[in-house]
């Protein structure tokens, strides 16, 4: 059973309902669950008028990492179907967006999932949920275990 992290932000609409929403269903889909506090935080890699609010959770599971994936995509469709990204491919304001940050201490890079996540060192609303939830995690691909 793996130990499954994520990170969950929105910068649109009621952000802590759809935070709530996204919880829920996450924890609905992969059963028991821990969360750390809300982060607010300032967009990341585009401009926008509107901060966001990111909370991080951690919850256990034995599917393949790329399952995991594809029900984190779902439950995120089934809250808002719009992109979080705009035609040219650059970050957009968005309803809901649930990221895997981490998988216990695994190393993935496939064009459809990178865990850890690759921006994960770079953004202190990934960062300061993960020293919560798990402060004893260390990034596998900077220290030896």
């Amino acid at each position: 059973m793996a130990t499954v992290f994520v990170n969950i932000g929105s910068n649109l609409g009621n952000k802590r309902l759809n935070l709530s929403r996204a919880m829920r269903a996450i924890g609905e889909e992969f059963g028991e669950y821990e969360i750390s506090h809300v982060v607010e935080s300032e967009p990341w890699g585009f401009d926008s008028t509107h901060s966001f609010l990111n909370v991080g959770m951690m919850f256990f599971s034995d599917l393949e990492p790329l399952e995991i994936l594809h029900r984190l995509q779902a439950i995120e469709r089934s809250i808002s179907p719009d992109s979080h990204r705009k035609a040219d491919g650059t970050y957009a304001d968005r309803i809901i967006d649930i990221d895997i940050v981490a998988i216990d201490y695994l190393q993935i890079n496939t064009p459809e999932l990178t865990v850890p996540h690759p921006h994960l060192l770079e953004r202190d609303f990934f960062l300061r949920p993960m020293a919560e939830l798990a402060p004893g995690w260390r990034h596998p691909g900077l220290v030896d275990r």
